[in-house]
Order: structure tokens, then C-alpha cells, then sequence
């Protein structure tokens, strides 16, 4: 069911506040399927790196990171320069970031 807003300013404050809360649950849930796939697989995840990952709310870096988890030996490669998919995996939307986008 799709968001309706009959109120005046349609498009704007409302559905905004809306939009930024969907993109908002989509990176909750990238950053759970990261962190369950390195459990699953037997990885530890220290609490730096548990950190991280929840905290970045940049869809294409945690879908990036979510890649690497399928393949990654320890959890601190999800971060790697320089890794063999040839992308650096730094968090697009910490502060002071250089990332590059994929």
C-alpha cells in the first residue's frame, strides 16, 4: 500500500520525512543481512566493525560489503582498499570520506 498524504504542502515535508524513513529501514536491514551472513559463516565480528556496519546508511557501500561478506575470511576485509572486486570499501557517508563510488 502506497503512502497517501491529503494534507496541504503535498510532496514536501511529509512525504519527505516518509521517503527518508523507508531509505532509512532499507540500510537496517542491508546492515542485519551483512552482520547474520558473517555469523553464519563463523565470522567474529568485533564490536568496531558490528559498529560500522550499522551506522552506514549508504546503500551501494553496504550492498558492497554485503558482496564481500559472501567471500571475506575475516570481517575487517569488508573494509578492504584495494580488494580484488577492485573498489575501495570505505563508507561513503562517514564524515570526511574519500570513497569512491562503484
Amino acid at each position: 500500500m502506497g503512502f497517501v498524504n491529503y494534507f496541504p504542502g503535498r510532496g514536501h515535508l511529509m512525504e519527505r520525512a516518509y521517503l527518508e524513513g523507508q531509505a532509512e529501514g532499507k540500510a537496517e536491514g542491508e546492515a542485519a543481512l551483512i552482520l547474520r551472513l558473517l555469523e553464519k559463516r563463523g565470522i567474529l565480528v568485533s564490536e568496531d566493525t558490528q559498529e560500522r556496519v550499522t551506522s552506514c546508511t549508504d546503500l551501494d557501500t553496504l550492498t558492497l560489503w554485503f558482496d564481500r561478506a559472501l567471500t571475506v575470511t575475516v570481517a575487517e576485509d569488508l573494509f578492504a582498499v584495494g580488494a580484488a572486486d577492485g573498489v575501495d570499501g570505505a563508507d561513503a557517508s562517514a564524515p570526511g570520506s574519500q570513497a569512491s563510488t562503484p
